[in-house]
């Protein structure tokens, strides 16, 4: 092996992510390994560190995997990309200094801490008829018990009403993707259509917890079996709630999980 190979091991020391990361970037073709040893373990060339390097950033950057490979394989869109992702660092950077200054001013009791936790008058105003408060009973009952749960909890209840509407904006977005997918004619299965599967899991990570394979295809044949659920999506699009539910079950097939599989 020369100097400037590095094995898997050292590459996922190198930008502070996992091997099963590593893996994964491999099995889906975002970034596989130029090399390999002896012994048939995975070699990084320069090259190889370089493209992952990009990946890291945009990943950082909560771009969706599913766009990265189109945008590293076009220097003017990844260029784009930066551009505008860079603005929303510094948009962000400015609602963190904001708030630097509230935890400041709070500290020397010149403003008392606030013990604000969001009403259900306040997120139905957010959500207006898409918000139910016995989809929370629903939700606890099907997986109160896991961590997703829990965290899903404990990270919602820390949120302010301007989080709650930008999540809201967020999540109108995905809906519109999936939307313009079944406009599109993307199939099951399709690049596009796992995209819009992929925003929506990257949306509730983001914000919520962490979705599993399983727990992402129960949620996806909720979206249709529920008819509260099923009228949120069809009220955007018609019959978009069974679209929604077949994009997802195909990209969890695509990924190991089948129809047998729990949530």
């Amino acid at each position: 092996m020369t100097d400037d190979l590095l094995t898997v091991g050292q590459v996922a020391e190198r930008f502070g992510i996992t091997v099963r990361t590593l893996h994964h970037y491999d099995a889906i073709g975002l970034v596989t390994p130029s090399e390999r040893s002896w012994a048939d373990y995975r070699l990084y060339s320069p090259g190889d560190v370089q493209r992952l390097a990009r990946v890291v950033l945009l990943r950082r950057l909560e771009m969706p995997l599913a766009d990265i490979g189109a945008v590293l394989a076009d220097d003017d869109a990844l260029t784009e990309q930066l551009r505008r992702r860079r603005e929303a660092v510094i948009a962000r950077l400015d609602e963190l200094n904001g708030l630097v200054r509230a935890i400041d001013t709070a500290l020397t009791k010149e403003e008392p801490m606030s013990d604000y936790a969001i009403t259900e008058g306040e997120m139905k105003e957010i959500f207006g008829t898409g918000y139910d408060e016995s989809y929370d009973a629903e939700a606890e009952a099907r997986w109160g018990e896991t961590d997703a749960y829990k965290e899903s909890q404990r990270r919602a209840k820390s949120y302010t009403k301007e989080q709650w509407v930008r999540i809201k904006a967020e999540g109108d977005a995905v809906m519109e993707r999936f939307a313009q997918a079944k406009r599109d004619g993307a199939e099951p299965g399709s690049e596009q259509a796992d995209a819009a599967v992929q925003a929506h899991r990257d949306h509730i990570e983001t914000w919520f917890n962490d979705v599993p394979l399983p727990m992402l295809r129960g949620m996806g044949e909720m979206f249709s079996a529920d008819p509260r659920f099923a009228k949120t999506y069809d009220d955007v699009e018609p019959d978009l709630a069974p679209y929604v539910t077949s994009v997802i079950t195909a990209y969890c097939a695509k990924r190991g999980v089948d129809e047998n599989c729990g949530s």
